[in-house]
């Protein structure tokens, strides 16, 4: 966007939206982490990675044997990270002699399985010096791979479980025997790990390479024919058009909840909104830090933001064995909730900064819908689907498929051959990062179900909160964010899943409920350091201070993370992911909408003029206690709000 564009209110809006902008699933470190390759080498990974979405989408409709298409997903997954992704930064400009070894190596350790496998798979108890050496390689590049593509943290703890699940006895010996067990020799992990579904090929990697890569595709067509960039303008037609100084505020917040439906990705989101919004933000007047803020809370929001979410969620339907549509189903008013609270606060600080109306010329919301209300056509086909009872894979398979026809009705967003081949070589390269981490934590898994560790962790949890629901509540929130500062969003739920929801489940919360509070929990990864990579990203965009950037990002998603405790601490709060009985939805619902205000308002220190710290404290109490789901103390939070507001109001008289 230009800078002609803002300073002449009336000519009409241009949006710069590249593709590369709205590739929305790249690793958030590409700029820096990823070769540009040219030549022979870029047509071998291009065409790779256009061959891994294709092979996911044949996957639909043709029958491959499971571990088979794991196995050979994997392959395929780690000689394009070891090509794209560098050791280290000064070998970005080429691939070195020790990235051809390690995509040799892992072609060789992964096609083993392939060529043996009518036998391979009866070895798991017994294997084979063959077995143990490719195993023990296979394991070590999945390691390395996932240091390439997210940091050393993750794959650093997993050679620890790796340490626990073979020095199990001696964890007696320092006086750790509440974690201690009799230990598994190299064979016996092995055969876990590598020739199984228990370890590296289990569930995670399962999720990537079903749910996540379709879904990484879907975006990645839709991002490169032209819906991104229909979807802010639209947005921005629609709810732009403000008199009041948040107006600029709100409109960024909803374009982040919109592209988030595609898109799944909070750094990414956060990015593409940055590159368009921020001098928008800048002209109202909102300073580089809540401009970041603002920018980074819209982004993470694309995790929660149904259809698409983030890959946690697609793992929560997996863990649990339910559809996909019911996770959406559950994820519904959180994610409105959250949006709901990042549009009080920006209204309550709109006013204390003082910020003025942007006029945005854009076209009218009915010509814009005229003309390109198309494309929403490919997000509400998936809903449609599968309420029908389809399977998600063959929902949108179906709806990519949409999308490509759809992109025919403009010439300039067509998906030619060479849009349609950079698409999905998008949709194949934005898997990679997550492939890793899920391979990764399927290590992590593995020892956690072979050694027990989960029951453990979970009884020490309940143990030390005396069985109370409130403090292991608390003690779990705890754990879980803790996780977060260290590893990704995805592999925080998958590890907090095996080892954290078995502490909330024996103390009563259902475990529909337990999944979805550490889903939330472990979204806040994306706010928290050394993690927080959107309000880090949010703030290189705008030149903000970083860590403030990222405490004014936790302000405004701290109303929404108190959600999870709403559906969890009583059993009527499970009416908020619509898993109750329609009175207790209806009441939960009411007071959760009634909490997030009163938290802005407290936290914002905004109502109609700057509130007191007395009235402050006032709201925010009432707040919490509406978020306990229980007569007595939503009657309670609701006087102490009431006893806020009529104080205010009082005060202004």
């Amino acid at each position: 966007m230009s800078g002609d564009n803002l300073r002449n209110p009336e000519q009409e809006l241009t949006l710069e939206i590249t593709e590369a902008s709205l590739d929305f699933r790249k690793n958030p470190k590409d700029a820096v982490s990823t070769r540009t390759l040219t030549g022979s080498i870029d047509l071998i990974v291009t065409t790779l990675a256009m061959g891994l979405s294709l092979y996911a989408l044949y996957w639909v409709v043709g029958i491959i044997q499971p571990q088979i298409y794991r196995v050979s997903f994997l392959l395929t997954t780690l000689v394009l990270i070891f090509l794209i992704f560098p050791a280290h930064a000064r070998w970005q400009a080429r691939i070195t002699w020790s990235d051809w070894l390690l995509s040799s190596a892992a072609f060789v350790a992964l096609v083993w399985p392939i060529i043996d496998f009518d036998r391979f798979v009866y070895r798991a108890a017994t294997p084979t010096n063959t077995d143990l050496t490719l195993g023990i390689i296979t394991t070590l590049l999945v390691l390395e791979a996932t240091r390439r593509t997210v940091g050393p943290i993750l794959p650093v703890t997993a050679v620890f479980f790796l340490l626990y699940a073979y020095l199990g006895p001696f964890l007696e010996l320092i006086g750790l025997e509440l974690i201690a067990h009799r230990g598994y020799d190299i064979a016996r992990l092995i055969g876990t790990l590598y020739m199984t579904l228990e370890g590296i090929f289990g569930v995670p990697l399962n999720v990537t390479a079903t749910f996540i890569i379709l879904f990484t595709v879907f975006g990645a067509v839709l991002a490169h024919s032209g819906a991104g960039q229909f979807f802010i303008t639209w947005t921005m037609a629609a709810f732009g058009r403000s008199n009041s100084g948040a107006g600029t505020g709100r409109t960024v917040t909803l374009s982040g909840f919109l592209l988030g439906t595609v898109s799944g990705s909070g750094v990414a989101t956060t990015v593409t909104l940055g590159s368009i919004a921020w001098p928008l933000l800048k002209r109202a007047g909102f300073s580089a830090e809540v401009s970041g803020g603002i920018l980074s809370a819209s982004g993470i929001g694309a995790i929660m933001a149904p259809p698409t979410m983030g890959a946690a969620a697609f793992l929560i339907a997996e863990f649990l064995q339910i559809t996909y549509l019911q996770v959406i189903v559950m994820a519904i008013v959180p994610a409105c909730l959250y949006y709901l609270s990042i549009v009080l606060m920006i209204e309550a600080d709109a006013r204390r900064l003082k910020t003025k109306a942007v006029n945005m010329a854009v076209p009218s919301v009915g010509k814009l819908t005229r003309q390109s209300g198309y494309q929403f056509l490919p997000l509400l086909a998936i809903v449609i689907f599968l309420l029908s009872g389809m399977t998600p894979f063959r929902a949108v398979f179906l709806s990519t498929m949409l999308a490509i026809g759809l992109s025919f009705i403009q010439r300039e967003n067509a998906l030619t051959p060479k849009r349609l081949i950079a698409a999905l070589e998008a949709g194949g390269r934005g898997v990679l990062p997550i492939a890793a981490t899920t391979a990764t934590a399927g290590i992590i898994v593995g020892v956690v179900t072979l050694t027990g560790l989960g029951l453990k962790i979970a009884g020490i949890i309940v143990a030390i909160a005396d069985g109370s629901v409130f403090l292991t509540v608390i003690y779990s929130a705890v754990a879980v964010w803790m996780l977060g500062l260290a590893v990704p969003v995805t592999a925080s739920y998958i590890i907090a899943a095996v080892m954290i929801a078995p502490a909330l489940t024996l103390v009563g919360v259902p475990v529909f409920a337990a999944h979805m509070f550490i889903f939330y929990y472990a979204v806040l990864s994306e706010v928290s350091p050394p993690t927080a990579l959107s309000p880090f990203a949010a703030a290189a965009i705008t030149g903000g201070n970083p860590f403030k950037t990222m405490m004014l990002t936790w302000k405004y998603t701290l109303p929404a993370f108190l959600v999870p405790f709403a559906f969890t601490l009583s059993p009527e709060g499970t009416g908020v992911l619509l898993q109750a009985p329609v009175t207790h939805i209806i009441r939960t619902v009411g007071t959760a909408v009634i909490g997030v205000s009163a938290l802005a308002m407290g936290l914002g220190g905004w109502l109609v003029r700057p509130t007191t710290m007395v009235e402050r404290v006032m709201a925010v109490a009432g707040g919490l206690l509406l978020f306990y789901a229980t007569t007595v103390t939503d009657i309670i939070g609701l006087s102490f709000f009431g006893a806020a507001i009529t104080l205010h109001l009082f005060r202004k008289n």
